[in-house]
């Protein structure tokens, strides 16, 4: 017997990573949204000029825990390569881009720096393409995971674009107070 583990043992090792992974990038994700008051519910963003392109609320929540189980699912395929060349490096890139990604939300709507926010967006991009090339040869499903991320982070960028184009004086603005007076 020259095999140091069967292919099922290797299988449940990616799934012991997937199970780990998955829950703390969704959850991670969910509280940076929460803690920054993401969202239709920041009056400072109601307030703002808003593109046409701004989707429906839910769409945000939708998409971001998809994206997060992707990025969850192909960074277990990577923690379970171990000894694949580039590995050490692909993951820093990925963990790189990952705090990039959790600092946008409150550094967007907590701090309301949304011409920070942009370069923020693009170098997040910049990183993650970086990182599903870095992925590539270690493993070619797990660079394919990032390809929705990269053109949902590709949209953010346009839409973070025109609401600072359209909102020059973002960073000072302050929405009217929150009445509950019944005329």
């Amino acid at each position: 017997m020259s095999e140091i583990a069967t292919p099922g043992q290797l299988r449940m090792s990616y799934w012991r990573w997937a199970m780990f992974t998955v829950p703390a990038l969704v959850l991670i994700g969910s509280l940076m949204g929460l803690l920054s008051n993401s969202g239709y519910d920041n009056r400072w963003f109601m307030a703002l000029d808003r593109p046409a392109i701004v989707p429906p609320g839910w769409v945000f929540g939708v998409v971001w825990t998809t994206l997060y189980v992707l990025l969850g699912l192909a960074l277990a395929m990577i923690l379970h390569a171990r000894g694949a060349r580039g590995r050490g490096f692909a993951l820093t890139l990925f963990f790189v881009q990952l705090i990039a990604n959790f600092a946008w939300s409150p550094l967007f709507f907590g701090m309301h720096q949304v011409t920070a926010a942009l370069y923020l967006v693009i170098f997040i991009l910049m990183v993650t393409i970086a990182t599903t090339f870095a992925f590539a040869p270690i493993r070619k499903a797990a660079a394919w995971l990032l390809v929705p991320y990269m053109i949902w982070l590709s949209f953010a960028t346009i839409l973070n674009f025109q609401i600072d184009q359209r909102n020059p004086d973002a960073e000072t603005l302050v929405p009217a107070a929150a009445t509950s007076q019944i005329g």
